[in-house]
């Protein structure tokens, strides 16, 4: 399905309620897995959620998670340990060219049997549960930190725990921290000291509990977007957020105050205004090494308001959905921006001209869909494939036309 979007009005002081975090979401049901006494309240109802739900509670040896990568790596290291178990465990074809082997390595470091099915390095895999023994283990600190959480996740239910080491220079670090903070509030002993992470093994039983999961920071950079590309006084009020979040995409407030979006929160919402209009002269210089996944939104929103922006700290954007940086530079310059890419930098030069009625590819990347979309507010275009959006917010069009947005 592509859609339409004519050049749209927001309509004033709107409200949006989004559903829980994603990543917060994920390890917490791999948790619950572990510890079925845990509850959770306002799971997300992502795409990756659902397949994560699904494949947990599956009795099936064939688990088929699609586009799912953070379920890819959190459930291969969660069937590692279900002893007794042969699982198979596959995905879109995308995914089967994501790789997992810094992952397969640890967990095989520490006692798993796991066996590539096809292309040595890559999904689809035969996971063999096992009790895993060994408890130490190193990794390149610059790699996804979704491989680091996986193995945080399990640790407490290993014979001896885990102690991780991390090597060179750590990112991602929100994300880290927001796996130990999780673990910590369910009653598990961890510490983080200089490189070195240790995850005590789980003596007593987890005592029953309810965790509630704060709103997704992912899905509301769309919406600063928004506010960022708007009329001055407009204003949108989200929920449910806190100021001191565990997600590093919490770095959205202080972001766009460069764009002139104040945040303020008030009990378990935030209300995002537009205060100024931005400096045309400004330059954005960024390291998105801890929030990686704005880094679509930021580009999107600096080439809208015509301000020159330099993002780094991207490196793990290429082995997203899609090749993030290869895509944003292809649909950014459709539209007529003067885009340069790194491995792991983004460089979006000034420009006061927008070309119109551009059909924006998604490369089944729900952030290209989404983070492109409010340039809707200056220009028509097309987005192609829109329903990708699921993957991690699926009523985005349906809160998008309830603010004022145009669509066909």
């Amino acid at each position: 399905m592509d859609i339409s979007i004519q050049k749209s009005k927001l309509h004033n002081r709107q409200e949006i309620q989004i559903t829980g975090s994603k990543s917060e979401s994920n390890r917490l049901l791999l948790l619950q897995a572990l510890f079925p006494q845990i509850s959770i309240n306002n799971i997300s109802n992502s795409d990756d959620s659902v397949l994560m739900q699904k494949a947990l509670e599956s009795k099936e040896q064939l688990i088929d998670i699609h586009h799912a990568g953070t379920a890819m790596r959190f459930l291969t290291a969660y069937f590692s340990t279900q002893q007794g178990r042969d699982t198979i465990i596959t995905g879109s074809t995308r995914m089967k060219e994501r790789p997992i082997k810094i992952l397969v390595d640890a967990l095989e470091t520490l006692g798993a049997d796991i066996t590539y099915l096809e292309n040595d390095g890559f999904p689809p895999l035969q996971i063999k549960g096992k009790t895993l023994t060994a408890f130490k283990v190193a990794l390149e600190a610059n790699v996804s930190s979704q491989y680091i959480s996986a193995l945080l996740l399990i640790a407490s239910k290993l014979q001896n725990g885990l102690e991780l080491t991390l090597i060179g220079k750590i990112t991602s670090v929100p994300y880290i921290n927001m796996t130990l903070s999780l673990l910590n509030n369910i009653g598990i002993t961890t510490s983080f000291e200089g490189n070195t992470i240790i995850v005590k093994p789980n003596v007593t039983e987890v005592k029953a509990q309810t965790v509630t999961v704060e709103s997704d920071w992912s899905s509301a950079s769309y919406f600063y977007s928004i506010i960022a590309l708007s009329d001055i006084g407009t204003e949108i009020t989200i929920s449910s957020y806190k100021e001191k979040s565990l997600q590093g995409d919490s770095v959205l407030s202080d972001i766009y105050e460069k764009f002139g979006v104040y945040t303020s929160f008030e009990a378990e919402s935030m209300t995002l205004k537009k205060t100024a209009n931005c400096d045309l002269n400004l330059s954005i210089d960024l390291d998105l090494k801890n929030a990686p996944d704005i880094a679509q939104t930021v580009a999107v929103t600096a080439f809208g308001l015509g301000v020159e922006c330099t993002m780094v700290g991207l490196h793990t954007l290429k082995i997203k959905e899609t090749d993030r940086l290869v895509a944003l530079k292809t649909e950014l310059e459709k539209l007529g921006a003067e885009v340069l890419i790194t491995n792991q930098s983004l460089y979006v030069k000034a420009s006061t001209k927008i070309n119109t009625d551009v059909k924006i590819a998604t490369y089944n990347d729900h952030r290209m869909a989404m983070a492109f979309a409010p340039l809707g507010l200056k220009v028509p275009l097309v987005i192609e494939n829109a329903d990708v959006v699921s993957k991690s917010y699926p009523q985005f069009w349906e809160d998008f036309k309830a603010i004022g947005f145009n669509l066909k």
